[in-house]
Protein backbone atom coordinates (compact mmCIF):
# COMPACT_ATOMS: atom_id res chain seq x y z
CA UNK A 1 0.00 0.00 0.00
CA UNK A 2 2.76 2.50 0.92
CA UNK A 3 4.68 1.57 -2.24
CA UNK A 4 1.66 2.39 -4.41
CA UNK A 5 1.15 5.71 -2.58
CA UNK A 6 4.84 6.59 -3.02
CA UNK A 7 4.71 5.93 -6.76
CA UNK A 8 1.54 8.02 -7.02
CA UNK A 9 3.12 11.04 -5.25
CA UNK A 10 6.28 10.73 -7.35
CA UNK A 11 4.20 10.76 -10.52
CA UNK A 12 2.40 13.91 -9.35
CA UNK A 13 5.73 15.63 -8.75
CA UNK A 14 6.97 14.80 -12.22
CA UNK A 15 3.73 15.94 -13.85
CA UNK A 16 3.89 19.28 -12.02
CA UNK A 17 6.95 20.48 -14.04
CA UNK A 18 5.65 19.36 -17.44
CA UNK A 19 3.71 21.44 -19.98
CA UNK A 20 0.01 21.02 -20.57
CA UNK A 21 0.45 19.91 -24.23
CA UNK A 22 2.72 16.98 -23.35
CA UNK A 23 0.31 15.93 -20.61
CA UNK A 24 -2.62 15.88 -23.04
CA UNK A 25 -0.66 13.81 -25.56
CA UNK A 26 0.37 11.33 -22.89
CA UNK A 27 -3.25 11.02 -21.72
CA UNK A 28 -4.35 10.23 -25.29
CA UNK A 29 -1.63 7.58 -25.64
CA UNK A 30 -2.45 6.04 -22.27
CA UNK A 31 -6.16 5.82 -23.09
CA UNK A 32 -5.39 4.16 -26.41
CA UNK A 33 -3.09 1.65 -24.70
CA UNK A 34 -5.81 0.97 -22.16
CA UNK A 35 -8.34 0.21 -24.89
CA UNK A 36 -5.83 -2.16 -26.54
CA UNK A 37 -5.26 -4.00 -23.25
CA UNK A 38 -9.00 -4.32 -22.65
CA UNK A 39 -9.32 -6.25 -25.89
CA UNK A 40 -6.73 -8.76 -24.61
CA UNK A 41 -7.53 -9.06 -20.90
CA UNK A 42 -11.03 -10.08 -19.82
CA UNK A 43 -10.90 -9.11 -16.15
CA UNK A 44 -7.71 -7.76 -14.58
CA UNK A 45 -6.74 -8.73 -11.04
CA UNK A 46 -7.04 -5.79 -8.62
CA UNK A 47 -5.42 -5.85 -5.17
CA UNK A 48 -6.63 -4.07 -2.04
CA UNK A 49 -4.07 -1.30 -2.54
CA UNK A 50 -5.37 -0.67 -6.05
CA UNK A 51 -8.91 -0.41 -4.73
CA UNK A 52 -7.86 2.11 -2.07
CA UNK A 53 -6.01 4.31 -4.57
CA UNK A 54 -8.79 4.25 -7.16
CA UNK A 55 -11.38 5.00 -4.50
CA UNK A 56 -9.40 7.98 -3.18
CA UNK A 57 -8.92 9.48 -6.66
CA UNK A 58 -12.56 8.88 -7.57
CA UNK A 59 -13.64 10.88 -4.54
CA UNK A 60 -11.64 13.89 -5.82
CA UNK A 61 -12.67 13.69 -9.50
CA UNK A 62 -16.12 14.50 -10.88
CA UNK A 63 -18.03 11.69 -12.55
CA UNK A 64 -17.48 12.85 -16.21
CA UNK A 65 -13.69 12.58 -15.78
CA UNK A 66 -13.91 8.93 -14.71
CA UNK A 67 -14.76 7.74 -18.23
CA UNK A 68 -12.46 4.99 -19.46
CA UNK A 69 -11.51 3.64 -16.03
CA UNK A 70 -11.02 -0.07 -15.36
CA UNK A 71 -13.95 -0.11 -12.95
CA UNK A 72 -17.43 1.33 -13.01
CA UNK A 73 -18.87 3.70 -10.39
CA UNK A 74 -21.05 0.87 -9.06
CA UNK A 75 -17.90 -1.20 -8.41
CA UNK A 76 -16.32 1.69 -6.50
CA UNK A 77 -19.41 1.98 -4.31
CA UNK A 78 -19.41 -1.76 -3.67
CA UNK A 79 -15.75 -1.60 -2.60
CA UNK A 80 -16.57 1.23 -0.22
CA UNK A 81 -19.47 -0.65 1.40
CA UNK A 82 -17.33 -3.76 1.80
CA UNK A 83 -14.52 -1.75 3.37
CA UNK A 84 -16.87 -0.13 5.90
CA UNK A 85 -18.48 -3.46 6.77
CA UNK A 86 -15.07 -5.10 7.28
CA UNK A 87 -13.96 -2.22 9.51
CA UNK A 88 -16.97 -2.48 11.84
CA UNK A 89 -17.21 -6.29 11.94
CA UNK A 90 -15.92 -7.60 15.23
CA UNK A 91 -13.92 -10.84 15.18
CA UNK A 92 -15.54 -13.74 17.09
CA UNK A 93 -14.49 -14.10 20.69
CA UNK A 94 -14.06 -17.88 20.37
CA UNK A 95 -13.56 -19.96 17.25
CA UNK A 96 -16.67 -21.75 16.15
CA UNK A 97 -16.60 -25.48 16.65
CA UNK A 98 -18.57 -27.87 14.52
CA UNK A 99 -19.43 -31.50 15.09
CA UNK A 100 -16.25 -33.56 15.54
CA UNK A 101 -15.34 -35.72 12.59
CA UNK A 102 -15.84 -39.48 12.76
CA UNK A 103 -12.56 -41.21 13.54
CA UNK A 104 -10.88 -43.33 10.91
CA UNK A 105 -11.11 -46.44 13.10
CA UNK A 106 -14.85 -46.03 13.56
CA UNK A 107 -15.36 -45.53 9.81
CA UNK A 108 -13.38 -48.69 9.12
CA UNK A 109 -15.48 -50.57 11.68
CA UNK A 110 -18.71 -49.45 9.96
CA UNK A 111 -17.40 -50.67 6.61
CA UNK A 112 -16.29 -53.93 8.23
CA UNK A 113 -19.74 -54.54 9.72
CA UNK A 114 -21.36 -53.87 6.35
CA UNK A 115 -19.05 -56.30 4.52
CA UNK A 116 -19.36 -59.07 7.10
CA UNK A 117 -23.16 -58.78 7.37
CA UNK A 118 -24.77 -58.34 3.93
CA UNK A 119 -28.29 -58.28 5.38
CA UNK A 120 -27.57 -55.35 7.72
CA UNK A 121 -28.61 -51.85 6.74
CA UNK A 122 -27.40 -48.55 8.15
CA UNK A 123 -29.97 -48.62 10.97
CA UNK A 124 -28.96 -52.12 12.00
CA UNK A 125 -25.28 -51.12 11.98
CA UNK A 126 -26.10 -48.06 14.08
CA UNK A 127 -27.76 -50.33 16.64
CA UNK A 128 -24.73 -52.63 16.81
CA UNK A 129 -22.46 -49.60 17.32
CA UNK A 130 -24.72 -48.37 20.12
CA UNK A 131 -24.24 -51.72 21.89
CA UNK A 132 -20.48 -51.20 21.59
CA UNK A 133 -20.71 -47.73 23.15
CA UNK A 134 -20.32 -45.63 20.00
CA UNK A 135 -23.03 -42.99 19.69
CA UNK A 136 -23.39 -42.09 16.03
CA UNK A 137 -26.34 -40.88 13.98
CA UNK A 138 -27.90 -43.21 11.45
CA UNK A 139 -27.44 -40.53 8.77
CA UNK A 140 -23.70 -40.54 9.45
CA UNK A 141 -23.60 -44.32 9.05
CA UNK A 142 -25.59 -43.97 5.82
CA UNK A 143 -23.13 -41.36 4.50
CA UNK A 144 -20.07 -43.45 5.41
CA UNK A 145 -21.51 -46.48 3.60
CA UNK A 146 -22.32 -44.33 0.57
CA UNK A 147 -18.81 -42.83 0.52
CA UNK A 148 -17.40 -46.37 0.40
CA UNK A 149 -19.71 -47.41 -2.48
CA UNK A 150 -21.78 -49.62 -0.19
CA UNK A 151 -25.49 -49.47 -0.85
CA UNK A 152 -27.36 -49.00 2.46
CA UNK A 153 -30.49 -51.04 2.90
CA UNK A 154 -33.62 -49.16 1.83
CA UNK A 155 -35.60 -47.70 4.67
CA UNK A 156 -38.39 -50.08 5.59
CA UNK A 157 -41.65 -48.60 6.60
CA UNK A 158 -42.23 -48.85 10.32
CA UNK A 159 -45.46 -50.60 11.21
CA UNK A 160 -47.62 -48.58 13.62
CA UNK A 161 -49.18 -50.77 16.30
CA UNK A 162 -52.53 -50.22 17.90
CA UNK A 163 -52.57 -48.87 21.42
CA UNK A 164 -54.83 -51.77 22.37
CA UNK A 165 -52.13 -54.41 21.96
CA UNK A 166 -49.66 -52.37 23.99
CA UNK A 167 -52.12 -51.78 26.81
CA UNK A 168 -53.03 -55.49 26.92
CA UNK A 169 -49.38 -56.63 27.18
CA UNK A 170 -50.13 -59.14 24.47
CA UNK A 171 -48.21 -62.22 23.38
CA UNK A 172 -48.25 -63.17 19.69
CA UNK A 173 -47.68 -66.65 18.27
CA UNK A 174 -47.32 -68.20 14.85
CA UNK A 175 -45.72 -70.99 12.82
CA UNK A 176 -43.04 -70.65 10.17
CA UNK A 177 -42.04 -73.39 7.77
CA UNK A 178 -38.68 -74.69 6.54
CA UNK A 179 -38.21 -77.18 3.68
CA UNK A 180 -35.34 -79.67 3.47
CA UNK A 181 -33.60 -80.80 0.26
CA UNK A 182 -35.63 -84.03 0.52
CA UNK A 183 -38.90 -82.03 0.29
CA UNK A 184 -39.65 -82.56 3.97
CA UNK A 185 -41.40 -79.59 5.55
CA UNK A 186 -41.00 -78.71 9.22
CA UNK A 187 -43.14 -76.31 11.24
CA UNK A 188 -41.62 -74.22 14.04
CA UNK A 189 -43.89 -72.63 16.66
CA UNK A 190 -42.79 -69.56 18.61
CA UNK A 191 -44.24 -66.90 20.92
CA UNK A 192 -43.17 -63.24 21.15
CA UNK A 193 -43.99 -60.64 23.79
CA UNK A 194 -45.27 -57.43 22.21
CA UNK A 195 -43.85 -55.09 24.85
CA UNK A 196 -40.30 -56.47 25.13
CA UNK A 197 -39.92 -58.35 21.80
CA UNK A 198 -38.66 -61.37 23.73
CA UNK A 199 -39.12 -64.61 21.76
CA UNK A 200 -39.91 -68.04 23.24
CA UNK A 201 -39.27 -71.21 21.27
CA UNK A 202 -42.08 -73.80 21.48
CA UNK A 203 -40.77 -76.59 19.25
CA UNK A 204 -40.44 -78.04 15.74
CA UNK A 205 -42.61 -80.73 14.21
CA UNK A 206 -43.40 -82.25 10.84
CA UNK A 207 -47.06 -82.72 11.75
CA UNK A 208 -48.49 -79.62 13.49
CA UNK A 209 -51.70 -81.01 14.94
CA UNK A 210 -53.93 -79.39 17.52
CA UNK A 211 -52.77 -81.83 20.19
CA UNK A 212 -49.12 -81.00 19.49
CA UNK A 213 -49.79 -77.22 19.67
CA UNK A 214 -51.70 -77.70 22.96
CA UNK A 215 -48.81 -79.60 24.51
CA UNK A 216 -46.39 -76.91 23.27
CA UNK A 217 -48.52 -74.29 25.05
CA UNK A 218 -48.36 -76.29 28.29
CA UNK A 219 -44.60 -76.57 27.99
CA UNK A 220 -44.39 -72.81 27.43
CA UNK A 221 -45.94 -72.00 30.80
CA UNK A 222 -43.98 -74.74 32.55
CA UNK A 223 -40.70 -73.25 31.31
CA UNK A 224 -41.43 -69.50 31.15
CA UNK A 225 -44.37 -68.90 33.46
CA UNK A 226 -42.54 -66.19 35.43
CA UNK A 227 -41.76 -64.24 32.24
CA UNK A 228 -45.39 -64.34 31.09
CA UNK A 229 -47.03 -63.22 34.33
CA UNK A 230 -47.80 -59.73 33.01
CA UNK A 231 -49.30 -60.98 29.72
CA UNK A 232 -53.02 -60.31 29.32
CA UNK A 233 -53.81 -61.40 25.75
CA UNK A 234 -52.76 -63.85 23.05
CA UNK A 235 -52.73 -62.76 19.41
CA UNK A 236 -52.97 -65.61 16.90
CA UNK A 237 -54.28 -66.33 13.45
CA UNK A 238 -57.11 -68.73 12.61
CA UNK A 239 -54.93 -71.76 11.85
CA UNK A 240 -56.45 -75.19 12.38
CA UNK A 241 -53.69 -76.07 14.86
CA UNK A 242 -55.07 -73.61 17.42
CA UNK A 243 -57.97 -75.64 18.78
CA UNK A 244 -60.15 -74.94 21.81
CA UNK A 245 -57.89 -76.81 24.22
CA UNK A 246 -54.99 -74.63 23.06
CA UNK A 247 -56.98 -71.46 23.81
CA UNK A 248 -58.16 -72.83 27.14
CA UNK A 249 -54.61 -73.04 28.47
CA UNK A 250 -54.18 -69.29 27.97
CA UNK A 251 -57.62 -68.48 29.36
CA UNK A 252 -56.70 -70.43 32.47
CA UNK A 253 -53.73 -68.10 32.88
CA UNK A 254 -56.07 -65.08 32.69
CA UNK A 255 -55.35 -64.14 29.05
CA UNK A 256 -57.76 -63.10 26.34
CA UNK A 257 -57.68 -64.71 22.89
CA UNK A 258 -57.42 -62.14 20.07
CA UNK A 259 -58.00 -63.85 16.71
CA UNK A 260 -56.64 -62.08 13.66
CA UNK A 261 -58.99 -61.75 10.67
CA UNK A 262 -58.63 -64.40 7.99
CA UNK A 263 -55.78 -63.79 5.52
CA UNK A 264 -54.68 -60.61 7.32
CA UNK A 265 -50.99 -60.98 8.29
CA UNK A 266 -50.81 -57.31 9.29
CA UNK A 267 -53.04 -58.07 12.27
CA UNK A 268 -50.28 -60.30 13.66
CA UNK A 269 -47.38 -58.18 12.53
CA UNK A 270 -45.16 -58.75 15.57
CA UNK A 271 -44.92 -62.44 14.75
CA UNK A 272 -44.72 -61.82 10.98
CA UNK A 273 -41.92 -59.31 11.45
CA UNK A 274 -39.90 -61.77 13.51
CA UNK A 275 -40.41 -64.49 10.90
CA UNK A 276 -39.04 -62.05 8.32
CA UNK A 277 -36.01 -61.36 10.52
CA UNK A 278 -35.09 -65.02 11.00
CA UNK A 279 -35.57 -65.73 7.31
CA UNK A 280 -33.38 -62.82 6.21
CA UNK A 281 -30.64 -63.26 8.80
CA UNK A 282 -30.52 -67.04 9.13
CA UNK A 283 -32.39 -68.97 6.45
CA UNK A 284 -32.40 -67.03 3.17
CA UNK A 285 -30.29 -64.52 1.28
CA UNK A 286 -31.77 -61.30 -0.19
CA UNK A 287 -31.82 -62.95 -3.64
CA UNK A 288 -33.98 -65.83 -2.34
CA UNK A 289 -31.24 -68.48 -2.21
CA UNK A 290 -30.80 -70.33 1.11
CA UNK A 291 -28.07 -69.14 3.48
CA UNK A 292 -27.87 -72.64 4.94
CA UNK A 293 -29.35 -76.01 4.06
CA UNK A 294 -31.57 -77.60 6.69
CA UNK A 295 -31.18 -81.39 6.57
CA UNK A 296 -33.23 -82.56 9.55
CA UNK A 297 -35.34 -81.47 12.50
CA UNK A 298 -32.49 -81.57 15.03
CA UNK A 299 -30.38 -79.20 12.96
CA UNK A 300 -33.33 -76.81 12.60
CA UNK A 301 -34.02 -76.87 16.35
CA UNK A 302 -30.39 -76.16 17.16
CA UNK A 303 -30.15 -73.21 14.75
CA UNK A 304 -33.48 -71.69 15.81
CA UNK A 305 -32.64 -71.96 19.51
CA UNK A 306 -29.24 -70.35 18.90
CA UNK A 307 -30.80 -67.56 16.83
CA UNK A 308 -33.46 -66.87 19.51
CA UNK A 309 -30.67 -66.57 22.09
CA UNK A 310 -28.95 -64.05 19.79
CA UNK A 311 -32.23 -62.20 19.27
CA UNK A 312 -33.05 -61.99 23.00
CA UNK A 313 -29.59 -61.30 24.41
CA UNK A 314 -27.65 -59.40 21.76
CA UNK A 315 -29.59 -58.13 18.76
CA UNK A 316 -30.48 -54.40 19.17
CA UNK A 317 -34.03 -53.17 18.54
CA UNK A 318 -35.03 -49.67 17.54
CA UNK A 319 -38.18 -49.79 19.64
CA UNK A 320 -36.07 -50.66 22.72
CA UNK A 321 -33.59 -47.79 22.27
CA UNK A 322 -31.13 -50.07 20.46
CA UNK A 323 -31.12 -52.59 23.30
CA UNK A 324 -31.92 -56.34 23.13
CA UNK A 325 -34.98 -57.71 24.97
CA UNK A 326 -32.95 -59.45 27.71
CA UNK A 327 -29.38 -58.09 27.55
CA UNK A 328 -26.63 -59.99 29.32
CA UNK A 329 -24.21 -57.03 29.36
CA UNK A 330 -24.46 -53.25 29.62
CA UNK A 331 -22.98 -50.92 26.99
CA UNK A 332 -20.29 -48.55 28.29
CA UNK A 333 -21.44 -45.14 29.48
CA UNK A 334 -18.64 -43.42 27.53
CA UNK A 335 -17.16 -44.44 24.17
CA UNK A 336 -14.01 -46.54 24.52
CA UNK A 337 -10.67 -44.88 23.90
CA UNK A 338 -9.81 -47.24 21.03
CA UNK A 339 -12.00 -49.04 18.56
CA UNK A 340 -10.84 -52.60 19.27
CA UNK A 341 -13.72 -54.99 18.64
CA UNK A 342 -13.85 -58.76 18.91
CA UNK A 343 -16.21 -60.94 16.89
CA UNK A 344 -18.02 -64.09 17.97
CA UNK A 345 -20.23 -66.24 15.77
CA UNK A 346 -23.50 -68.07 16.24
CA UNK A 347 -25.61 -70.39 14.13
CA UNK A 348 -22.68 -72.11 12.43
CA UNK A 349 -21.04 -68.77 11.57
CA UNK A 350 -24.10 -67.20 9.93
CA UNK A 351 -24.68 -64.63 12.70
CA UNK A 352 -21.93 -62.37 14.04
CA UNK A 353 -21.83 -60.59 17.40
CA UNK A 354 -19.37 -57.85 18.36
CA UNK A 355 -18.00 -56.82 21.75
CA UNK A 356 -15.33 -54.42 22.92
CA UNK A 357 -11.99 -55.98 23.71
CA UNK A 358 -11.12 -55.99 27.42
Amino acid sequence: MFRILYRFLASLARLGVRSGCSKDLEIIVLRHQLSVLRRQVGRPAIADGDRTLLGAIAAALPRPLRHGWLVTPETLLRWRRRRIARHWTQPPQQPRRGRPATSRELRELIVRLAHENPTWGHRRIQGELARLGHKIAKTTVWQILTDNNIDPSPNRSEVSWTEFLHSQAAVACDFFTVDTPFLRRYYALFFIKVATREVFFAGVTANPTGAWATQAARNLFITHSERLQDARALVRDRGSQFIDSFDEIFRTEGMKILKAPARTPVANTFAERWIGSIRRELLKQPNGLPRTIIWNRHQLERLVIDYIAHHNQHRPHQSLDQRPPTPIDKPPDTPPATVTVLRTSRCDGLIHEYRNAA
